[in-house]
């Protein structure tokens, strides 16, 4: 969520893709479509990297988070900035910049269609 707000404007392609992952991770429909309306003025999010546990899922998160931005059909330099901060604070510089060079390489569309938030278990 708070990569889809870094450009300031939240495009039907990106509130579609958000929808999708909140079904994929169990949460309720309305509560997703709440939250994505109030994302950009709720002053209680902190835009702060998240610091995961381990790097495996850190790495499924920036994969992740590159379809998400890309959902628009470009991704912004706020995007990529706060990308590269999540990078260095879970210390997988190396998983970002392996996305980035495939999408450099016109590789834009298998990474789409691999989204790990489908290949994970959720409780």
């Amino acid at each position: 969520m708070i990569l889809i707000r870094k450009d300031r404007e939240i495009r039907n392609e990106e509130k579609q893709f958000m929808m999708r992952i909140g079904a994929i991770m169990g949460f309720e429909k309305k509560f997703c479509k709440n939250a994505i309306d109030e994302i950009i003025n709720n002053k209680n999010i902190r835009d702060l990297p998240p610091r995961f546990s381990n790097s495996k899922i850190a790495g499924y998160f920036i994969h992740d988070a590159i379809i998400i931005s890309l959902a628009d059909k470009e991704i912004h330099e706020a995007e990529i900035d706060w990308l590269k901060d999540v990078a260095r604070t879970n210390d997988i510089e190396n998983i970002l910049n392996a996305y980035l060079k495939k999408l450099a390489k016109g590789k834009k569309q298998e990474i789409e269609n691999n989204l790990a938030a489908n290949k994970l278990e959720w409780d």
